[in-house]
Parts: C-alpha cells; sequence; structure tokens
C-alpha cells in the first residue's frame, strides 16, 4: 500500500498500483507543507518533512486498520508493507525520506515515460500534446 504524500492526485494507473489518495484535509495540509514561498531555513525543512511523515505514518495506520484480517495477512505475507510516493521540492526530499524510514515507510518516487499524441484539430492542423504514463515506483536510496 503506498499513501500519496503529493501534491498531485495519483492518476488511475497509479491507483491501479495500489496508491491512495489523502483525505481533503490532509491533501490541504501536504500542499501546505510542500509549498515554499520564501527561502527556508534548515529547521524549517526539517520540521516540514517529520510534519508530513506523520502524516503519512496515520494515513497507512489507518487504511491498514481498515482491511480485513485477511487482507492484512496477505499484505504481510507479501512484504508490501508501508510506502510513501513522494515529490515535490529537491531541498525537501533527502529530510523527507529520512523522516519517513525513521516511521518505517519507505519512500519511493513514481517512474513515467513521456509518450507524445497527435491529434488532428477541425481545420485540419494537428495539435501535439505529451502524456505522461506511470510505468513503476523507484525506491528511495
Amino acid at each position: 500500500m503506498i499513501f500519496n504524500l503529493t501534491q498531485h492526485p495519483a492518476t488511475l494507473e497509479q491507483l491501479a498500483a495500489d496508491v491512495f489518495d489523502p483525505t481533503p484535509e490532509q491533501r490541504a495540509e501536504i500542499v501546505q507543507l510542500l509549498t515554499f514561498d520564501e527561502l527556508p531555513s534548515r529547521s524549517e525543512i526539517a520540521d516540514r518533512a517529520y510534519q508530513l511523515a506523520m502524516i503519512a505514518y496515520a494515513a497507512l495506520h489507518a487504511r491498514h486498520a481498515s482491511l480485513s484480517t485477511e487482507q492484512q495477512e496477505v499484505e504481510s505475507r507479501l512484504g508490501t508493507g508501508r510506502c510513501a510516493m513522494i515529490g515535490g521540492a529537491p531541498y525537501l526530499m533527502a529530510p523527507l525520506q529520512e523522516a519517513l524510514a525513521d516511521e518505517s515507510i519507505m519512500p519511493v518516487y513514481a517512474f513515467s515515460t513521456r509518450e507524445s499524441v497527435e491529434e488532428t484539430q477541425p481545420d485540419g492542423s494537428v495539435r501535439k500534446t505529451a502524456v505522461f504514463r506511470h510505468k513503476g515506483f523507484v525506491p528511495a536510496l
């Protein structure tokens, strides 16, 4: 089970890969903690990383508790464990990885490929857009 600790909703592909989104209240707090409007101090970065890890811990604990005993046993046998999908300001990621690891939560990054999609418009012109396709997760090192 993977908690989405990013400011973006999980894609359908990520949801199918066992990612779950935060509640609206959690998302609002996550967005606030991931957003820096001024140059942060080291202590502010560490504090925000800790707060984000606590949100992930609570969400994963609640999700695990909501599973049936059989589902919990399957999860334990498979070793799927508790993960958090992270992303955001690069200077926050290392402290966040550490804070999550302190709570026995494995931080992972989403991996996607960019596919070019061309769509012919009614006037005959071609509109080219990039679509990102979720391909899996990369564990933080």
